[in-house]
């Protein structure tokens, strides 16, 4: 698979999965309509979707922490992390602007269609990096252990992974956004102005990916084929 199509795929599925999640969002502020389950099933549902259009092509990243993680373990070539970043950033960030355009008729300020999806703490700074880190520890363990050990039923990956960004997003929304991706959260922020906690989003979701990468490395992956036995 060439490289071009790789970092158009990651673009193109970060775009989706941005566009549709916290245009949820966005439109549950303004109408009122679809409510935290909605949303963090609209998360869950477009992550599977998309983990089975685009697996096989880019490996399905749509995350700038999931690429850093894999990296981090050898599973991810070094000269592709950069154009990786690059292309989901650029697709998040795309899809925000998008939607403030389209919903812009809708509302006189952008804090009233939540920030178009903006992650930002309800809580402590603390306990805002502590949930984030969580969150996306759970989220990476699940990933590789779904996706990359020697025993996974590789086939049920995106189901795994999608029904667990929905029921982290389920419970952990209201205290965090339940962000778990650089580039979900960045694209939001800018298009809102709502960059003050942007940093926790970045840092706190990349080094809980990269700790759970390492723990599944150290602990849970096969070093050799005999321990993929059952």
């Amino acid at each position: 698979m060439s490289e071009s199509k790789n970092l158009i795929a990651e673009a193109m599925g970060t775009f989706i999965m941005v566009f549709a999640g916290t245009g949820a969002i966005a439109i549950d502020a303004l109408f009122g309509s679809i409510g935290l389950v909605g949303i963090a099933i609209t998360f869950g549902f477009v992550i599977v979707a998309l983990i089975y259009s685009f697996g096989h092509i880019s490996g399905a990243h749509f995350n700038p922490a999931v690429t850093i993680a894999f990296w981090s373990i050898g599973e991810f070539s070094g000269r592709q992390v950069l154009p990786y970043i690059l292309s989901q950033t650029f697709g998040a960030i795309t899809a925000s602007y998008l939607l403030m355009f389209l919903l812009s008729e809708n509302f006189t300020t952008v804090g009233e269609a939540a920030n178009l999806g903006a992650t930002m703490p309800s809580g402590s700074i603390m306990q805002a990096f502590t949930f984030e880190f969580l969150l996306s520890f759970i989220l990476m363990l699940v990933i590789c252990s779904s996706a990359v050990h020697g025993m996974a039923i590789k086939d049920f990956a995106g189901i795994a992974i999608g029904f667990t960004v929905g029921l982290e997003a389920m419970f952990a929304g209201p205290i965090t956004g339940a962000s778990m991706n650089p580039a979900r959260s960045i694209g939001p922020s800018l298009a809102s102005g709502q960059i003050d906690h942007l940093w926790i989003y970045i840092i706190a979701t990349t080094f809980g990916m990269i700790v759970a990468a390492q723990v599944f490395l150290r602990f849970i992956k096969c070093k050799d084929p005999s321990e993929c036995k059952l």
